[in-house]
Formats: structure tokens, sequence, C-alpha cells
């Protein structure tokens, strides 16, 4: 909220608040009215519109309806103030002239917050439907509204604020190119999902690499298949990749099952001489104790009804011959003890890995806070789906988590939600990540 406080707001209050509250003025001149016009447009026009440290135009805008919104706020306090005061000098007596000093007041003031919040809305990526919508249940609730648009106000100018220095840091270290590595990156996606440059997995994590001179090229493979068979896909893709380009090798970063895929794929194709370094991103290297237990004890009817209503969905968007029994079966804790006596690395191969935990399950997005109790009773501290001791793998291990009861979740560690979390910048911290690849030369 670094950027709110300017002088210029002070100017704009004083303005919104005079002309919100010029009613006894406008009742003896009319003539005021050659001020109040003239002050209520100043008030809707100008807030935030000549900052210079916000550089990109989307940001510009919601920073004017963000300012709007606290002048609002502000004015509003202080007109109440006012009219409170009237109030004991017009009533009983001359109860009119308090009636319409304070729809004046209302009006105006009014046409303000909702110049605001329709800016807020149309231009913040951050608010989402949970927060939106919150503004919208609760803007004809008295003192819930204002803690709304509190919240609501919160969530805006953090972003303004973040993604403001993200953009400025961005340009100033853009001659590094912190992430022109020697050989480019592969992005391998998890379970039960595609990746194109188009519909990201990955959120804005590609895009945050390319601004700092990173190359991306993704896995492509099927969204549900048996760990060996990801495998194969994926060595034909890097095939493809090093064919194409000429790069030689890739560094690979693959989350969630993909690190599963691409271990097999080191170690049981003849892809190794092409791959510099494998990080896996929440991998569950050890399995899931939780997920032994749901194909034990769930109903073989549901689980093939499951598979089929999967199958039959991704068949429609694309996937070739979708395994969804396959996929889920490899990820139990039985077939990684088995996967991991059978898989060996290449010493050639530089690798590490990162994980994540969720404190409290209320603070995850749908479903992991739903799965997340589960997944603890069986398995320990978790991200929502996988348990913390099934992360550590190669010659580095780093376990993320932030303060208080969020902490981070499965889906947060590849910016699905595209959701900006306090105290821990995704985007930055794959930049640094793929950094220090380039500082290792890979």
């Amino acid at each position: 909220m670094k950027r709110l406080f300017r002088p210029d707001h002070f100017l704009y209050l004083i303005l919104l608040t005079v002309s919100a509250n010029s009613f006894l003025w406008l009742k003896q001149d009319l003539r005021v009215l050659l001020f109040v016009i003239p002050a209520v447009l100043a008030v809707h026009i100008f807030p935030g519109m000549f900052i210079k440290n916000i550089p990109e135009e989307r940001l510009r805008v919601c920073y004017h309806g963000a300012s709007l919104l606290v002048i609002f706020l502000t004015a509003t306090v202080f007109s109440v103030i006012f009219h409170v005061i009237l109030a004991v000098r017009c009533f009983p007596s001359d109860i009119w002239t308090w009636i319409w000093s304070a729809l004046l007041c209302t009006a105006i003031q009014a046409s303000v917050f909702w110049n605001g919040i329709i800016t807020v809305y149309c231009t913040s990526k951050q608010l989402g439907f949970r927060f939106r919508a919150l503004g919208l249940l609760c803007g004809m609730i008295p003192i819930l509204n204002l803690i709304a648009l509190g919240i609501i106000l919160q969530v805006v100018l953090y972003e303004i604020d973040l993604e403001s220095d993200k953009a400025i840091l961005n340009e100033k270290r853009k001659a590094e190119r912190l992430c022109a590595t020697k050989y480019p990156i592969l992005m391998v996606h998890g379970v039960f999902f595609r990746d194109s440059e188009k519909m990201n997995y990955w959120g804005r994590i590609p895009a945050e690499l390319e601004k700092n001179g990173a190359t991306i090229f993704y896995g492509e493979h099927e969204s549900a298949s048996s760990v060996a068979d990801s495998a194969w896909e994926l060595a034909l893709r890097i095939k493809q990749i090093t064919i194409e380009t000429g790069c030689e090798k890739v560094n690979v970063i693959a989350h969630s099952k993909g690190g599963l895929d691409m271990r097999y794929a080191l170690s049981h194709t003849d892809i190794a001489p092409f791959v510099a370094s494998l990080t896996t991103v929440n991998t569950p290297h050890r399995g899931c104790i939780f997920v032994d237990y749901l194909l034990e004890k769930a109903p073989k009817s549901l689980a093939e009804s499951v598979a089929a209503t999967y199958n039959g969905s991704f068949k429609i968007l694309g996937d070739k011959k979708p395994d969804f029994m396959a996929a889920v079966s490899d990820l139990t804790a039985s077939a990684c003890r088995k996967f991991n006596e059978e898989v060996q690395m290449p010493d050639s191969i530089y690798c590490q890995s990162i994980g994540s935990r969720l404190n409290y399950a209320v603070n995850g997005r749908f479903p992991l806070n739903v799965s997340y109790p589960l997944v603890r009773y069986f398995d320990g501290a978790n991200d929502g789906l996988v348990a913390e001791e099934s992360f550590p793998f190669g010659e580095k291990y780093t376990l993320l988590t932030v303060k208080g009861k969020r902490g981070i979740s499965h889906a947060d560690m590849i910016d699905l939600m595209r959701e900006n979390i306090r105290d821990f910048d995704v985007r930055e911290f794959f930049v640094q990540t793929v950094a220090e690849l380039k500082q290792k030369g890979l």
C-alpha cells in the first residue's frame, strides 16, 4: 500500500468533502454550483492519473479506482460527523434542510464510489470471483459493506504494489538475463492436466522466466497415463526439442507426478544424455498413503465410473489414450516403494527437489482444503495432496511455507490460481531457481 498515500489525495479529499456537504451554501446561493460541479468532476477524473511509479496501464487505471474508493471512505467519515452536527441544529424545526443535505451528500459520494468500484472490478486480476461476490453480497448491508470494501482495497492495493515492483525490478535487471541458461527449460506438468502456451498449467511463471531471459518448452504429454507411458512420451518430446533447436540438452522442471515420469524416463529410456538437470516440484517420490487407502476402500464400480468419465472427457479435450486408474495407481506409496527400488538416476544429471506445506486446511483453495485433513491423517504434514516427507530427492531439497495459517499448497507451487500470496512470490522463486541453474553452467 506504499503507493496509496499521495499529497494530491488530500486535495481530492477536501474537494469531495466540501462538495458533498455544500447544500447549506447552495441553499443561500446557487452560484456555489460553479465550484461544486468542477470539484466533483476533478475527483472523478484526476486521482491516480499522474503517478509515475506504476509502469503498466492496467495497474494505473486500477490505482485510480482504488484511490477513488479510499477518498470516498475518508470523505464518508467527515460527512457522517458533519450530518450528526447538522442534525442537532436542524431537528425538529428544519428537518428538510437536513434531508436535502443528506440526499445531496449521498448522491455525490455514491457517484465516486461506483466509479471506483466498477473501475477496480474491471481492472484487478487478484479480486477473483470470491472477493467480487463478497462485495456484491455485502454491498447493501451496513457495516459489512465497509468491511468488505476494506478487504477489497487491501487485495487491490497489494496487487498494484507487487506487480509494479516486479515490473520495475525486471526492467532494471533486464540486461542481466538471469534466467538465460545454457540449455532451455522444459516444464513438465503433473497428473490430470495438460500444458500449453495458451492454457498454461504453470500460471504466470513461464512469462516471468522469459522476461528474465529463459527459453521455455512444455512436456505436452497425456494428462493421465502410467508413469512408464508418460516417461516414453517425455523422452520423445525431449528428443524433438533437441533436434528442432540444436540445444543438445534441456533443464527439466517437473511438477507432481511429472517428477516421477522424468525419473523413469532418465532411468529406463535413452534420453539421459539430453538432460542437464532435473528439478522436481512437490513430487510424491515416496507416494501417497491416502491414495492406497482410497483405492483399497473405494467400491470397484465407483472407481470404474470415475475413470470412465475422466477418460471420456479428456479424449474430447485432446488426450489419445487417457488412463485414470494407471495414473492414480502409480502414485500409491506401495507403487513408489517398488519404483524407488528400480529407478536409478545417472550421475551426470544435477537433481534437486522443492516441496511446500499448507498450515491449515481452511486457508487452502478447493479442493485441496478438503483433501488436506485426509492426507494429514494418513501422511502427516502436506501440501493438500502430497506429504512433506515424500518431497526430498536429489542433491538439494527446499521446503517452502509462510508464517501464519495459510501455507503454500500443491497448486500454489505452479501458480495455478494466479494468486498473489503474501510473503511468497512464486514467480520470483522460480526466477531465482533458474538463475541458480545458470550459475552452475546449465
